[in-house]
């Protein structure tokens, strides 16, 4: 009897220890794109387009040029992405999409979304692709309400809360962002730099963008969440 509780006890550590490491997914296996799709324009019309997604010493880049995304096969909800980038040379430009769905819809190029910008000295800002999203201050952040829209030359752009949060360049930048229901909420080297609700998608594929610079990712990893995360991490 004794060793039947032993075994039983035994079973049920291994089965909550797994279920435990189980919650966190990495996305980037490290050795190729498994997992991953990629959508770049130009490729369709030029065979002799370079991919501008690779993998080099175990990194995921995006080589920045021809300007494209690299799409999750699978459509989330509900959870927290860890992005671990740097800008390899020089300061530049790219993006985390959450709640990407019908490609090309803006432009030709960007997939309905919502964009949590990586762009040097922006990183945090939300942008509206033909989706939308409410934050406080919001015509401060965001410019006059007349101009708001999701498309063309509208006011797309809604500003982080906070200024100077980026690394210096070669050095490894984190970016975490929390999409729960109809809320998304962003932090940038551990420091909380938005929250945005009713936004109007709430699932979707995540996409990287090649957005014309070189950036390096050692982590995209994902974890399902019930609720989010205090301010302050």
């Amino acid at each position: 009897m004794k060793l039947f509780f032993r075994i039983a006890f035994a079973l049920f550590l291994c089965s909550h220890t797994s279920i435990s490491l189980a919650q966190t997914k990495s996305l980037f296996n490290g050795k190729d794109l498994t997992g991953w799709h990629i959508d770049v324009p130009e490729m369709d019309k030029n065979p002799k387009a370079i991919n501008p997604f690779i993998i080099r010493n175990g990194l995921l880049v995006s080589l920045g040029t021809p300007g494209g995304h690299l799409i999750t096969d699978a459509t989330y909800k509900n959870y927290r992405i860890e992005v671990q980038y740097r800008f390899a040379a020089k300061p530049g430009n790219c993006g985390v999409l959450v709640h990407a769905s019908k490609p090309r819809a803006l432009y030709g190029m960007f997939p309905q979304s919502i964009e949590v910008q990586m762009e040097n000295t922006m990183a945090g800002d939300f942008w509206c692709i033909e989706e939308d999203i409410i934050v406080p201050d919001m015509e401060k952040r965001r410019g006059p309400m007349e101009n708001w829209g999701i498309n063309g030359d509208k006011l797309r752009r809604i500003r982080r809360t906070e200024p100077n949060v980026e690394k210096p360049v070669g050095e490894w930048n984190k970016m975490v962002i929390e999409c729960l229901g109809d809320q998304v909420k962003v932090w940038v080297n551990d420091i909380f730099v938005n929250h945005g609700s009713n936004c109007t998608a709430q699932s979707g594929q995540i996409a990287l963008q090649a957005e014309g610079s070189e950036v390096e990712f050692r982590k995209v990893a994902l974890t399902p969440i019930r609720k989010l995360s205090k301010d302050s991490k």
